[in-house]
């Protein structure tokens, strides 16, 4: 499904950060991940941080909702099928979260470009991408 406008970016954005947020608090609760508990529950909590960042970025900029629409980008690219984290392993658990960080990093970093005409929003998806990256440095350490 194409992301056509600035609307449709935000609220992609949102589904991520619902849907990796779930991912996360639930794989803190998984036994077999004990050992990384406290980084999925700082993933989650991050993952709601950035929800409220977008939702606010979208209120704050609602009129800049009609500009002219955006090409060439689909949700496609950024799908990621995570599975259901409380019953997997922590080695897939951790595989599936470097999945999901760095689909999250490159999807902000690409529509930061893509969006570039509206500078605060753009600079908002470029800080999510930082930590996202951030995110995935402490994965590859754990």
């Amino acid at each position: 499904m194409p992301l056509i406008n600035f609307g449709s970016i935000l609220n992609f954005a949102e589904e991520l950060e619902t849907s990796d947020h779930a991912f996360y608090t639930s794989a803190a609760e998984n036994p077999l991940c004990a050992d990384y508990k406290e980084i999925f529950e700082q993933f989650a909590a991050d993952g709601k941080k950035n929800k409220q960042t977008i939702l606010r970025a979208r209120r704050e900029n609602v009129t800049e909702m009609i500009l002219e629409p955006i090409r060439d980008f689909t949700r496609s690219p950024f799908h990621v099928v995570c599975g259901n984290s409380d019953t997997m392993s922590a080695e897939d658990v951790l595989d599936t979260a470097r999945k999901l960080e760095e689909r999250a990093e490159r999807y902000y970093t690409e529509a930061a470009l893509k969006i570039k005409a509206l500078s605060e929003v753009s600079r908002i998806l470029k800080t999510i991408a930082k930590k996202r990256a951030v995110h995935r440095k402490r994965l590859r350490d754990a």
